[in-house]
């Protein structure tokens, strides 16, 4: 059956043995049937919590010219501040605006790959206006770092796998994300204009969100395509599975599509702080081997629900198009900010609007339907991997 309501682990039942075996079981459960689902219990202090939501917030409260200081477009790595419907999703304009953060790295030296771009220092606001924002941000990086690899090898194990069946796709100095984001409420917006951020799946592996502040507006699709409520609830993350994991287990692992809205007239802004697990931009698109017993049981699952399932399809990648993730993250990048496509990146950026000009006639062709969604069958053994996933999607209407 098609999820109603987004279940809720325990992640402290994982760190007593006699516990731990019940978490997997739920854990499980959750990854091939839903593919989005709270965490309690996770391991980061609360005070902590609470400083990386009131400095978040805080940054909004700078100046204009002060967050123009850090914008997006200053550099070509996708990290900085970027202004209130820069970004796109779906083909519509994002009502928010944000900061995008990273495990730093050295800037890319001229013989590496153009993708190593995306490796790169932050760019941080003024230390004078908001002292603490730095040390706090880099603590919480840092302490999410370590909580998305121990989850990750928790969702091995629960794939009846070893814990470190998914160490290989990773760096040692691996780089991971986070946004600090406001969607202001739908007073400060255009007529009718309620995305605070379109349909879409994150690409990697796992995501965890802090919801910021009370606001509903995010939401999940299930299966039958209904879109279900995923309201903040206190001391806990949100978790979504990427496309990346559902490719690498063949399909077993269910990322799911998701959507924020932007809060009503007089709700005031909603906030979110999500966290992005990285996967090496050197990876090349390879698989797990997901146990028999675990393939049949998804098998199972799927044909209880008809074979078929029905959902806003986003994929990153194209069949043979690309020889490493990092060069489909880059383009999927510079999809999504053109404006750091401009300045940074004309050339692909043009490829890009070539594509999308294609696709958007292929959409008007007589018997298309624009709002059209397509059936995704998913069953055991039906991905070889990422090869096989890519095919698919070169199949579905892609957004971006």
């Amino acid at each position: 059956m098609a999820f109603s309501s987004v279940p809720v682990l325990d992640l402290s039942l994982a760190l007593n043995p006699s516990t731990k075996e019940p978490f997997l079981d739920s854990l499980r459960h959750a990854l091939l049937e839903v593919g989005f689902f709270y965490i309690k219990n996770v391991g980061i202090n609360d005070g902590l919590i609470e400083d990386v939501i009131s400095q978040g917030k805080a940054f909004f409260d700078l100046p204009e010219e002060k967050k123009l200081e850090v914008q997006m477009k200053n550099v070509p790595s996708f990290l900085g501040y970027n202004k209130l419907g820069n970004e796109i999703t779906a083909f519509k304009t994002d009502w928010r605006e944000q900061i995008d953060l990273s495990t730093p790295h050295p800037l890319r030296s001229p013989t590496d790959p153009l993708y190593y771009n995306l490796l790169a220092p932050n760019q941080w606001p003024d230390s004078a206006l908001l002292p603490r924002f730095r040390a706090i941000f880099e603590l919480y990086i840092q302490q999410m770092s370590s909580l998305s690899t121990t989850f990750t090898s928790l969702i091995a194990e629960a794939l009846r796998m070893p814990p470190t069946a998914f160490d290989r796709f990773f760096d040692q100095d691996q780089q991971h994300k986070l946004k600090i984001v406001k969607y202001p409420d739908s007073a400060s917006l255009p007529e009718n204009q309620r995305q605070g951020v379109g349909p879409h799946k994150d690409s990697m592996l796992t995501s965890y969100l802090l919801q910021a502040s009370h606001h509903r507006g995010l939401q999940a699709q299930n299966l039958r395509g209904e879109w279900i409520d995923c309201p903040p609830l206190p001391g806990t993350l949100v978790v979504a599975i990427g496309q990346g994991l559902e490719a690498l287990t063949h399909g077993v692992c269910v990322s799911t599509t998701h959507r924020v809205l932007s809060p009503a007239v007089g709700e005031g802004s909603r906030f979110s702080i999500p966290f992005f697990q990285g996967v090496s931009y050197d990876a090349t698109f390879e698989s797990v081997d997901v146990p028999e017993d675990v393939q049949e049981a998804k098998e199972e699952l799927v044909g209880k629900m008809g074979g078929e399932r029905t959902d806003d399809v986003e994929f990153t990648f194209t069949k043979g198009r690309w020889a490493h993730l990092g060069e489909a993250t880059l383009t999927n990048r510079i999809r999504s900010h053109p404006d750091v496509g401009e300045r940074w990146y004309p050339e692909i950026l043009a490829r890009v609007r070539e594509e999308e000009r294609k696709l958007a006639e292929e959409k008007e062709r007589p018997g298309m339907e624009k709002e059209e969604l397509p059936v995704v069958h998913v069953a055991k053994g039906r991905y070889d991997g990422m090869n096989e996933w890519m095919s698919l999607s070169e199949r579905l209407r892609i957004t971006v």
